[in-house]
Order: C-alpha cells, then sequence, then structure tokens
C-alpha cells in the first residue's frame, strides 16, 4: 500500500475501502467494523459513530502509518513516565533508614510512605480524569515537572512534616505517569506492536534499578556508620545530620533526572496530541491533521484519498465540515520559548473546561452487565495488588537490614548491594512479559495470572528463609514475577476500555491502587513479624484467581 515518489519520500497509495462510494461499500465498511469490535466487551462503552471513525483510524495506522519515528519517540518519552515512577517509589523506600536515624523516629518513619501516597492518590485520579477533559498531551508534561521540581525540593527538607509533605506534593506529579503515558503510547501504534506497551515496564523495572545504584553510591558512603545498622529504627545511637547527607544527595540527583525528562519531553521532543482523543472530542479535523503530521515525520505522504474528514464522516454517517476540513496542527514553540510559555500553554489547556462533577466518563465503564462486571474485576485487581506490592516492596530495605543484622553481618552496604541486585533480576520479567502477552491460547490474561499466582508463592516461600543467600535468592526470583504481572497489568487495562474513557478508567484504577497501597505503611506499623508478608502473599494469589473470570482479552485486536 506504499511506493517512493521521485523524491524518495514514501507515499501512501489509496485504499479502495476508505474511499469508495455506493451501497456496497457501506455494507462492507459496517461488516468490518462488527467483526473488528462487534464482540467486543469494551464496544458497549462507546457508540456507533465513534467506533466507525476509530475503525478508520486504526485501518490507516495499521496499513500506511505503521511504526516509525514518531512511535519510537513516545515509546522512549512515555518510558521516562515508568522509570521515574518506580525510581521513586522505590528511592523513598531506600531512603526510610536514614531518614529515620536523621530525625530519631524509629517506628513513624512509615509515614513518609503513607504522604507519598496521599500524593499519588489525588495525582493518578486528577490526571487520569484530566487526560479525558483537556487531552493526554497536558498531562503527560506537567507530570514530570511537578515531580521534577518536588522531588529536589525533598533533598532540603528541615523536618519531618516538611518532608512529608513534600513527599505528597512529589505523589502529586508522580501519580499521573502510569495512567496518562500508558494510555498515549497506545493510542499511536499499529496494532501488531501493541504488546511495546507490555515492554514499556521496562523502563519501570530499570527505573528501580537505577535509584538503586544511586542510592547504594550515596546513603552508603555519605550516610551515619554501617555499625548503627545493628541497631536498626531504636534512635539509641545518635546520628548527626552532617555525618548524614546521603540520602539528601541521593533525592537532589533522582530529583534533578527526573526534571530533565520533563525538559526532554516538552522542550525537546515535540508530540502532537493523541488522535483519538480529538476524535473522542468530536474535533475530526484535528485527528486527521494529526495523522498527517504523525505520517509527515514518519517520512509518509497521507493524502486526501487516503484519510480526510469527508472520508472519516462519511464512514459514520454524517456530513463532511468543509469548514474545518483543512484544520493545520499548531506550531509550538521550541527551546527557551517553549519554557517561557508553559505558564500560558496550560491555562489554555483548560480554556472552556467545566470543572462540576461530571459522570460522562465514569457510567460508560458500567454499561452492560459484561462491561460492568469487566472493570470492577480490573478496579478490584488494582486494589488487591496495591496493598499487596508496598506490603513487601515498599519495606524490603527494612526487611533486608533486619536479614543481615540476624546474621550478624550488618552493614549499609550490604543492604543496598543486595537491593541492586535484586533490581537487576526484575528487568528480564519485563521481557518475558512482552513474550507471553502474544501468545494466542493463554494471552494478556494468561501471563498475568501466572506471573501475580508466582508471585504469591514465592513469597510464601521467602518466609522460611533462615540465610542471606536464601532472602536474596527468594527476593531475585519475586522480582521477576513482580514484573511480569505488572507489565502485563499495566498494558492490559488501558487496552481494555475505550479511548473515550481510558484516560479516566486508568486514572480510578491506578487511585485505587494508590488507596489501598496507603494502608500498606499503616499495617507495617502495627504488624508484627513477618505478617505484612504472609498477606501480601495471600492477596497476589486472590488476585490472580480473579484475573481468569475477567471476560475480556486483547491479544491481537486493536485498541478502540
Amino acid at each position: 500500500m506504499e511506493k517512493q515518489d521521485a523524491s524518495g519520500a514514501v507515499k501512501a497509495e489509496k485504499s479502495p475501502q476508505l474511499s469508495s462510494d455506493g451501497g456496497d461499500a457501506e455494507k462492507q465498511l459496517s461488516k468490518e467494523v462488527a467483526q473488528q469490535f462487534g464482540s467486543r466487551v469494551e464496544s458497549s462503552a462507546v457508540d456507533d459513530i465513534y467506533e466507525r471513525k476509530c475503525y478508520i483510524l486504526n485501518k490507516v495506522l495499521n496499513e500506511h502509518i505503521g511504526m516509525g519515528k514518531v512511535q519510537w519517540q513516545v515509546f522512549f518519552l512515555s518510558g521516562f513516565g515508568w522509570f521515574c515512577d518506580n525510581m521513586w517509589l522505590q528511592g523513598v523506600a531506600i531512603a526510610l533508614p536514614q531518614v529515620s536515624r536523621e530525625f530519631n523516629i524509629p517506628s513513624d518513619v512509615r509515614w513518609m510512605t503513607f504522604s507519598l501516597y496521599i500524593g499519588l492518590i489525588f495525582g493518578a485520579a486528577t490526571w487520569g480524569i484530566l487526560a479525558d477533559v483537556i487531552g493526554r498531551r497536558p498531562s503527560f508534561n506537567i507530570t514530570l515537572c511537578l515531580a521534577g521540581i518536588f522531588g529536589i525540593a525533598a533533598g532540603g527538607a528541615p523536618s519531618f512534616v516538611g518532608l512529608g509533605g513534600l513527599f505528597a506534593a512529589l505523589g502529586f506529579g508522580l501519580g499521573g505517569n502510569l495512567p496518562v503515558d500508558g494510555t498515549l503510547f497506545l493510542e499511536f501504534v499499529p496494532a501488531n506492536k501493541q504488546y511495546l506497551l507490555t515492554l514499556l515496564s521496562v523502563f519501570w523495572s530499570i527505573g528501580q534499578l537505577v535509584g538503586s545504584l544511586i542510592g547504594w553510591a550515596f546513603i552508603a558512603n555519605y550516610s551515619c556508620s554501617g555499625d548503627e545498622s545493628n541497631t536498626p529504627f531504636d534512635g539509641s545511637i545518635p546520628c548527626n545530620t552532617a555525618d548524614n547527607k546521603g540520602w539528601r544527595y541521593f533525592f537532589f540527583c533522582i530529583g534533578a533526572i527526573t526534571f530533565v525528562f520533563f525538559l526532554l519531553r516538552f522542550a525537546v521532543f515535540k508530540l502532537p496530541e493523541s488522535p483519538k482523543f480529538y476524535l473522542a472530542k468530536g474535533r475530526d479535523a484535528e485527528a486527521v491533521a494529526t495523522m498527517k503530521e504523525i505520517a509527515r515525520r514518519n517520512g509518509i505522504e497521507l493524502g486526501d484519498d487516503v484519510l480526510s474528514v469527508e472520508i472519516l464522516r462519511s464512514a459514520a454517517g454524517q456530513e463532511a465540515d468543509m469548514d474545518a476540513a483543512h484544520h493545520q496542527v499548531e506550531e509550538e514553540p521550541k527551546g527557551m520559548a517553549a519554557i517561557t510559555s508553559l505558564p500560558s500553554r496550560v491555562a489554555g489547556s483548560f480554556k472552556n473546561v467545566s470543572f462540576t462533577p461530571d459522570l460522562s466518563h465514569i457510567k460508560p465503564l458500567f454499561r452492560g452487565a459484561k462491561m460492568a462486571y469487566t472493570t470492577s474485576a480490573i478496579f478490584m485487581l488494582w486494589s488487591l495488588i496495591g496493598l499487596a506490592y508496598p506490603l513487601y516492596n515498599a519495606f524490603l530495605p527494612i526487611y533486608l537490614e533486619r536479614a543481615q543484622g540476624v546474621s550478624g553481618s550488618s552493614s549499609v552496604d550490604v543492604t543496598y548491594r543486595n537491593y541492586a541486585i535484586i533490581s537487576i533480576c526484575g528487568v528480564p520479567g519485563s521481557i518475558i512479559a512482552a513474550y507471553l502477552v502474544e501468545l494466542p491460547r493463554t494471552g494478556r490474561r494468561g501471563a498475568m495470572a501466572l506471573g501475580t499466582l508466582l508471585t504469591g508463592i514465592f513469597l510464601f516461600a521467602f518466609t522460611t528463609a533462615k540465610t542471606n543467600g536464601a532472602v536474596l535468592g527468594f527476593n531475585c526470583v519475586t522480582a521477576l514475577t513482580q514484573n511480569i504481572m505488572y507489565g502485563v497489568l499495566y498494558s492490559w487495562t488501558p487496552e481494555t476500555f475505550p479511548a473515550p474513557h481510558r484516560g479516566t478508567a486508568d486514572g480510578i484504577a491506578s487511585s485505587l491502587n494508590r488507596i489501598f497501597g496507603a494502608m500498606a505503611p499503616i499495617i507495617g506499623i502495627y504488624a508484627v513479624g513477618s505478617a505484612p508478608i504472609y498477606v501480601s502473599a495471600s492477596l497476589f494469589i486472590a488476585a490472580a484467581l480473579i484475573m481468569v473470570t475477567v471476560p475480556s482479552e486483547t491479544v491481537g485486536k486493536n485498541a478502540l
């Protein structure tokens, strides 16, 4: 369907099915739309007009644009958000022992994790919903901006209470990364490359690894003596601020990394808005113009005989609006001009936005019995896993330190070395997940249930570990299986919901994940011994059983 013209540019040939006239073409289109979306659970959440237009966009994306430069840019820029999310989530956990010593708060240090989760809760809901209201791109940029600013500020926190407030503000920015970034990336890639959304979770794993390595470098070398780890959290040995700068240097460093990623998104690479967002808002001319801009950046000429407002509206049985047929993508400022124009551009995104409570993006998620069950089950899964994951992972450095103390070989250096090793073991999990989701018999649900079930089993086994080697070994295996689980969950969720309501659904799911995650530090404060690990393992196994009951399977299907 493509050929090169004299200048060497790739030109898409005319697609007969998209531009044919007459009743036969209409019947053929209806048949193809029904084949693609008719049996889909999520089709009940959108109308026939959107389905028909989405079919056209998917067809053009699959057959004419494909996977090009723009798609790979979106892949890496979206990966930055996932990278920062886990880098900070694990970074706060890494810093907890030294924060505890400096502020002399043996047990209450876990409230730092609670503060972070409060921000994550509101951030996930706010930016996920706003992605459906003001667009994917503003949310995509603002989230990392806030995280970078408040992350750097956390390194200079003067008090325990001040640090908690900065963590909450940091979490508000970070909270939007997973729902918004996954949504944006999914709406730019062709159907045969949607598995890359699962592979995107490799950035999540690498973020944990980089955070561990940076934490090891700073905290192990610029903290109170490692010998003090033999008496963690009892406050009996003082720790002077001047001797405990490691965690502050750590936050300065990863905060700067986060802000640089924001600059790359906002000032260096100029991503267009999602065409499906425009389509959902009835802005057909802008959707067409954006598709042509994506094709142009990929070196493809997308003519009006392939995609136009007339073709879109004809497919939906509407009359074309000729006044809007030649809409152009707005040129954005570059370099420093992009930075200085940020406030006005953010304000412009909220123009004509009503902040009156509106359920128009929530009600369709429960339209019909199958859709209602699918949505409820997904929300339940995010909730259960949201509690199970931090019950174990958020306090992993503490568990490792206690294990070292029992063996008599405790030191800050050994603790963070082990944490870095565990992080490395998690990276292959994302790659394995990207392979498993394409298997036709098991698909997304099977891969996700397998990873979740194995995580629960190995966590139960972890409680029997008596030596440092056994503790490290079980943690490495668990890190791999957890990344399989999360890698699929993060891709399957946005694939399951249609674009008009995808941001809202992802935002609510992620917010529930954080709400239940916020319970983890409370349980950790009052729980005894290994009780949090038993609870975590049980929740993972329960989640695996629920996963196999969800009727939605998205392997081999175009995102709606």
